[in-house]
């Protein structure tokens, strides 16, 4: 593979950048952190471009493109703070197109025209982010399954009319099921958190809600929890990685522009060291958020590079938003200036889908998993 962008990639990329600078700037991010938590015109252009049909198949109406296609435009969103439901859509379709009976097929088919917002309910009162941590009970009665438990963090769960949820129906032996809960069902109920972003998250409680065993989605439940746990992983770290690279570009041009003692702030070699770092930083994350995007979009055994670019991503993001506030001095704390809207949401998205210590704890086991010898220079002959 090619971490480099080719042509069609840079042009992708360029185009959305484009267009999040004409339709988001700063001012909108702050209006939907105090109101509605997301821009719903902002959404609809979006949608009316064609980016939730990036990375579907063609067979269900999507454009059939490579995953790291879908990896730039997050990057991109992230880069400009998008306030729109584009990961707590994105997932679900991605889980339906593939795994989903026809049925399913009508809610993708309106929520790729943007008549329908979906969501997706995975993590669980323990924060844990691993399939292993999903202890959801579903009781089957008849035709409908009985749903008790608590989901936590759920992106955009107000505004949603579906949401993919995650569980265990009772028996000897729990699979994992998933299933199209709507939304407005009896005995459904979330209360609203604040998180670091401001943005939309919500502690759903399920309590004997009743769904019809046509909601749920078939196929092999286990395999579809894990990618689409791979999947919000890896596209949240695309998230940061964006939004990281443009706090650093604000630090870099400041430190060009700031006069501290007769002479540019950029002039002092500790601090191009810091706007060094912030740069290796961000590419080192980008690259390898790059690698495992192909090799997820390959349908390659991608477990091992989607939890080091999440984990790098996580640990370097946060230290260049950390390393360009310092750089600003005290107005890069202040919420007044704009920078803080990028630490906030860095910090924030470096907590979801896995922290660092448990994505290093999932690359050790992977690596120890594994027979024979483990060979870290891919470049050396076998």
């Amino acid at each position: 593979m090619d971490v480099l962008l080719d042509g069609d990639e840079r042009q992708v990329r360029d185009q959305a950048r484009a267009f999040f600078a004409d339709s988001c700037p700063t001012s909108l991010v702050r209006e939907c952190e105090a109101g509605a938590k997301y821009a719903p015109d902002l959404w609809k252009a979006m949608v009316g471009l064609g980016w939730l049909e990036t990375s579907l198949p063609e067979s269900v109406g999507g454009l059939g493109l490579p995953l790291p296609y879908l990896t730039l435009l997050f990057e991109e969103a992230g880069r400009c703070l998008a306030p729109v439901p584009f990961l707590s859509a994105m997932i679900p379709c991605l889980i339906i197109a593939k795994y989903g009976a026809a049925p399913h097929q009508e809610f993708l088919r309106q929520a790729m025209a943007g008549d329908l917002l979906l969501s997706f309910a995975f993590q669980e009162e323990n924060g844990a982010w691993s399939p292993e941590s999903i202890q959801m009970t579903g009781r089957l009665e008849g035709d409908s399954v009985l749903l008790n438990g608590t989901k936590m963090f759920v992106d955009n769960f107000a505004i949603s009319s579906r949401c993919l949820v995650a569980f265990r129906v009772d028996g000897e032996n729990p699979g994992l099921t998933l299933a199209l809960v709507d939304t407005s069902a009896s005995g459904l109920s979330h209360l609203d958190l604040v998180a670091t972003a401001k943005d939309s998250h919500a502690l759903v409680r399920f309590d004997n809600v009743r769904i019809p065993v046509a909601d749920i989605v078939g196929g092999n439940a286990d395999q579809a929890v894990a990618e689409a746990m791979d999947l919000a992983t890896l596209l949240t770290a695309a998230q940061l990685i964006g939004a990281a690279r443009k706090a650093a570009e604000f630090a870099i041009e400041y430190a060009k522009e700031r006069v501290a003692f007769e002479q540019p702030l950029g002039s002092f070699q500790a601090v191009q060291h810091l706007c060094a770092d912030m740069i290796i930083g961000v590419d080192g994350a980008e690259l390898l958020c790059r690698e495992a995007s192909w090799k997820l979009g390959q349908g390659m055994e991608a477990a091992i590079e989607i939890s080091q670019a999440k984990a790098f991503a996580n640990d370097k993001c946060v230290m260049a938003c950390r390393s360009a506030q310092q750089i600003h001095g005290g107005i890069g704390f202040i919420m007044e200036f704009d920078l803080q809207l990028w630490y906030r949401r860095v910090v924030s998205w470096s907590l979801r889908y896995g922290t660092t210590a448990e994505h290093r704890r999932r690359i050790a086991d992977q690596l120890l998993s594994r027979r024979g010898k483990i060979r870290m220079d891919r470049s050396a002959p076998a």
